[in-house]
């Protein structure tokens, strides 16, 4: 199963990149993953963000790794939350101890 390119950018350009490089059209995925054409253009201008069902949906059409998109959509809600409360980097240190605290109190 294909992976999607890492590299650092927004879930809505990598989405643009895989319909591109598959030569489709915004109207033919946006068909195929059952969504309207004009979400999917805000979605690939980082305009709006897309659902974790249509991440999976996207996923299954272009046969890559769902998780990987998944992570890469959560990635970008944390910057965007991170840049909206103006917080600082050490905010993700305190998450990732939450997370690991939360875990083993499950």
């Amino acid at each position: 199963m294909p992976t999607v390119k890492k590299s650092i950018s927004t879930i809505g350009e990598q989405l643009r990149t895989l319909r591109e490089n598959a030569n489709l059209s915004l109207r033919e995925v946006a068909s195929n993953i059952g969504i309207d054409t004009s979400l999917l253009g805000k979605i690939e201008r980082n305009e709006r963000q897309p659902t974790k069902e249509q991440i999976k949906q996207v996923a299954t059409f272009f046969k890559v790794n769902e998780k990987q998109l998944i992570k890469e959509m959560l990635s970008d809600q944390f910057a965007y939350k991170i840049i909206e409360e103006e917080a600082d980097l050490d905010t993700l240190k305190v998450a990732e101890e939450k997370v690991e605290y939360l875990k083993k109190h499950k």
